[in-house]
């Protein structure tokens, strides 16, 4: 596997890739965590744009790769959720002749984000304190795209594919010219740190027929990359990846619905879990029980609508 190693700010390369990098923007105070793309070429791309806090480091990002603010062609936002498109109306103001593009389920959020940082803020509780409130971003800017629409970049294109069971607004976004997958949330978090892929299973849409759906969609796409939003890329055994996250996130319900057969309370459930995660060898300890509750109670959640 490619591990993760940067700090705050940096800016790698993808070595499998031409004329793609990426900056670790910072995201939750956890190195390597945020990983946002820089697409160099005819048409300057930034795929996924980070939480917003740190916008900042992805400008500098360009600057460091050579595109020129006003040369940015478009931004990508794999899906809404702020971790992903927090920062879409502040990297839009900075370059102004960038299309932002979106699925059309989640444009009228970036247009209008009031919703979904009152959603946020219900699903994510005290993790609220690494967000900043995003900037809109003009209507005239959003590009809508669905399933099967292709982003022409110039020297590459992009293809979307619909990937809706971590969230109704999600793609994945398929390579022409070196063969990566822009993974989005749909192949979950490869933490380079435990040598592991790790479920994402947030309230309230999470939906786990969906998820192992959208896991075929990547492989069918056969990539030779998964640029993961967190942590950054994967070139190595890209199948079998694949493949743990789909044993993880199955073996990750059965787990949650058999705990929560046995205490039957949600509070419990989400706390039993909590207590026990290895995930504070990557996050503040706060960080890692507050990231465990929240897709406990995703799975939760998806248990009530008969989705798990």
């Amino acid at each position: 596997m490619q591990p993760a190693d940067t700090s705050p700010g940096d800016v790698a390369r993808v070595d499998a890739c031409t004329d793609v990098h990426y900056v670790d923007t910072g995201m939750y105070d956890t190195p390597g965590y945020g990983a946002v793309y820089v697409l160099n070429g005819d048409r300057p791309a930034v795929l996924d744009t980070g939480i917003g806090t740190h916008h900042d480091r992805v400008l500098d990002a360009l600057d460091e790769v050579g595109v020129a603010r006003d040369d940015l062609a478009a931004i990508v936002c794999s899906h809404v959720h702020l971790d992903h498109a927090g920062g879409a109306g502040f990297l839009a103001d900075a370059c102004p002749n960038a299309d932002v593009y979106v699925h059309e389920i989640g444009a009228s959020h970036l247009a209008d984000p009031s919703d979904l940082v009152a959603g946020t803020k219900r699903a994510v509780g005290d993790q609220w304190r690494y967000y900043v409130e995003p900037e809109p971003v003009p209507e005239a800017r959003i590009v809508e795209v669905t399933d099967g629409d292709v982003i022409d970049l110039g020297d590459r294109t992009l293809t979307v594919h619909h990937a809706p069971g971590h969230a109704p607004h999600q793609v994945v976004l398929a390579d022409d010219r070196d063969g990566f997958v822009h993974t989005a949330d749909a192949a979950g978090i490869w933490v380079p740190a435990l040598g592991e892929v790790h479920e994402t299973s947030p309230p309230p849409n999470f939906d786990l027929e969906q998820c192992l759906a959208d896991i075929e969609t990547i492989r069918e796409c056969d990539p030779n990359v998964l640029l993961y939003p967190h942590f950054g890329p994967v070139a190595d055994d890209v199948d079998g990846v694949l493949a743990e996250y789909a044993d993880t996130l199955t073996e990750w319900v059965a787990r949650v619905r058999e705990k929560h057969a046995e205490l039957d309370d949600d509070e419990d459930v989400e706390r039993y879990f909590a207590e026990r995660t290895e995930l504070d060898e990557v996050w503040p300890a706060h960080k890692a029980g507050e990231e465990v509750a929240m897709n406990v109670r995703g799975v939760l959640v998806a248990f009530d609508r008969g989705l798990a």
